[in-house]
């Protein structure tokens, strides 16, 4: 990658821009900031950055604004129309990121338009990197995320210095790929969700103890980072979220629901994955759509009359 920026990237000169502090984004960006990075960070609602402004980071006026001051952009947001808007409308990065400059995009987004992103990144001499994210609040808190990084490999290892702040990167192959891995791991990490919140509810009403349940289970083929991560929380009604159970409706979704036209070899049947969609469905239909992923328990127990 020919590039006029230092390589390898380094805090005392390398520019950071960050898009969307929320739960995860906002323990993230502080990371680059505490690895000395200078950092600017762009929110609709400014009040949300305050935060981060304590730490030493400027708040831009627009993503274009933020774009140009910027060496490296990170998005983390919600949905792919969010991405969308914030990277490609005439007011968004790419319409200020200069040449050889690079955008990552951490959020679980659609393959499609990561592919349609790179394309009209690399039309402008930029680069983009898809690199959703998965560990939740407290990979991002603790810098130990898995980083899916889709794109030009020499891109994703040029940008090394600044995903070993925020976890571990692999890179899975071309544009989409990253959020391709993203969506493979969601349906793995769904089943998984109902299998905790199911084995807790047949633990409860057999009379079992739900915390000695999941010490006898965990040391054998039923434990999972899932039940690490999540176990207690669902045990103790600890619904705050690391990832709003919402957002799995999305990128289950991803998954099941959606045909590309004219690609009809990436569409596989995923029976599991249908059934995790509609019990998420289910928590947003109840009105939990806000609340951590942990909370799908809740929909089970409905189910059998609690």
């Amino acid at each position: 990658m020919s590039t006029p920026y230092p390589n390898p990237i380094a805090p005392t000169k390398t520019r950071v821009g960050w898009i969307g502090i929320g739960v995860m984004g906002a323990a993230m960006a502080s990371r680059l900031l505490s690895a000395g990075y200078s950092l600017a960070v762009y929110a609709r609602n400014p009040s949300k950055s305050l935060s981060l402004q304590s730490q030493g980071a400027r708040l831009a006026d627009s993503p274009l604004e933020l774009a140009r001051s910027s060496d490296v952009v990170f998005t983390m947001l919600g949905h792919p129309q969010d991405v969308r808007s914030i990277v490609l409308e005439k007011t968004g990065v790419l319409s200020g990121l200069n040449p050889n400059c690079v955008t990552i995009d951490m959020t679980s987004s659609h393959p499609a338009l990561a592919r349609e992103i790179f394309a009209a990144a690399r039309e402008k001499n930029c680069w983009t990197v898809d690199a959703p994210v998965s560990g939740g609040d407290i990979g991002a808190r603790d810098g130990k995320l898995a980083i899916l990084a889709g794109g030009d490999r020499g891109v994703v290892e040029w940008l090394s210095p600044l995903f070993e702040i925020l976890g571990k990167a692999t890179y899975l192959g071309p544009a989409g790929s990253g959020q391709s891995c993203k969506i493979g791991n969601q349906i793995l990490v769904g089943a998984n969700l109902i299998g905790l919140s199911e084995g807790l509810v047949f633990a409860a009403r057999a009379g079992l103890d739900k915390r000695q349940f999941l010490d006898a289970v965990r040391g054998g083929a039923a434990g999972s980072m899932v039940m690490e991560l999540f176990g207690e929380r669902a045990i103790e009604r600890d619904f705050r979220p690391g990832g709003f159970a919402e957002y799995m409706v999305k990128d289950l979704g991803m998954g099941v629901d959606v045909v590309e036209e004219g690609d009809d070899d990436r569409v596989v049947v995923l029976p599991g994955a249908a059934l995790c969609k509609q019990l998420f469905s289910g928590m947003v239909a109840n009105g939990d759509g806000k609340l951590g992923t942990q909370g799908l328990i809740t929909v089970i127990e409905r189910i059998n009359g609690k």
